[in-house]
């Protein structure tokens, strides 16, 4: 019996993002804290678009965690498996509000600490799509939890997905990045990055064709690659590409967590059997309410 649509295995956090638009965060004065991580944004976008989540990740059992989990449980994301430890605080990042890609700092402490006890086989055998991000996969014990558990999953028939949201800030070795990345993406796993991500992780600017080369030769079937302004590029193994310019939006309040309102839209699209073209579209509009929005996605979404 499939009860959960999207299983999120990864960092969960505080984002503090600050309330002076278009500074670093060395610049700015004052910040505001939002329930954070990628993988945390896409399980409550989810419920916002009517789909079942959970989230697997872990925070410190402090004020902030606490904040954490209360801001989940009425979010309605299944919390079953989130963990709270007494050795590390929760884990925050300071985040620039940004109309482009923002400036950070992270102060990573519990977020990492993901134990395979936690995502159990019927947690698995519930799920419909496994998703993770590069974010979780840069320490251990979250990598090998989350590698272990996405081939038991691949195992069960789940469909994989993955962020490849990768930051020198994060995961200062690239090598060892790459590594793991393969290792992930033998799965064939979904795949979405941006243009910011592709440069970070390849210490150039790369073209779209080498960029989509480059990750199915290393076993994923579809890769989607946003570019910011310049819109959205999908590569289908079996040949289908498909480009969107950027949808016009005039008030962008805030990019922190568009790429997951992005993904959230295109994994719903997928779950409900609909075409490329559809997803993209659909991932799109929910991407551009997030931009609107500061924090999170809106309550109330339009479909």
């Amino acid at each position: 019996m499939k009860t959960i649509d999207i299983l999120c295995v990864g960092e969960v956090l505080l984002d503090f993002i600050g309330e002076e638009a278009n500074k670093t965060v060395q610049t700015t004065s004052a910040y505001k804290r939002y329930l954070g991580g990628s993988p945390t944004n896409v399980a409550v976008n989810a419920v916002k678009l009517g789909l079942k989540s959970a989230l697997v990740a872990t925070c410190g059992n402090d004020g902030l965690g606490r904040f954490v989990e209360d801001k989940l449980t009425k979010s309605n994301v299944d919390v079953s498996a989130l963990n709270k430890i007494e050795e590390y605080p929760t884990s925050i990042i300071l985040v620039s509000k940004s109309t482009e890609t923002p400036d950070f700092l992270p102060f990573r402490q519990a977020d990492f600490h993901i134990n395979e006890s936690q995502i159990s086989e019927q947690l698995i055998e519930s799920s419909k799509i496994y998703h993770t991000t590069c974010f979780a996969l840069s320490k251990n014990p979250a990598r090998t939890t989350i590698l272990n558990k996405a081939k038991k999953a691949k195992e069960k028939g789940l469909s994989l997905s993955i962020d490849i949201n990768y930051s020198e800030k994060i995961w200062p070795n690239t090598e060892e990045a790459i590594s793991v990345i393969k290792e992930y993406l033998k799965l064939d796993p979904l795949v979405k990055l941006s243009l910011d991500d592709c440069k970070r992780l390849f210490k150039e600017d790369k073209k779209d064709q080498f960029i989509f080369d480059y990750f199915h030769s290393l076993g994923a079937s579809l890769v989607c690659l946003t570019k910011g302004s310049k819109g959205v590029v999908v590569y289908d193994k079996s040949g289908e590409l498909l480009e969107k310019a950027s949808l016009k939006i005039e008030n962008i309040k805030d990019a922190t967590g568009a790429g997951d309102a992005f993904w959230t839209g295109f994994l719903y699209s997928q779950l409900n059997n609909k075409n490329l073209e559809y997803s993209v579209d659909f991932a799109q509009k929910i991407a551009k309410q997030k931009l609107q929005h500061v924090g999170g996605l809106p309550n109330q979404i339009k479909f």
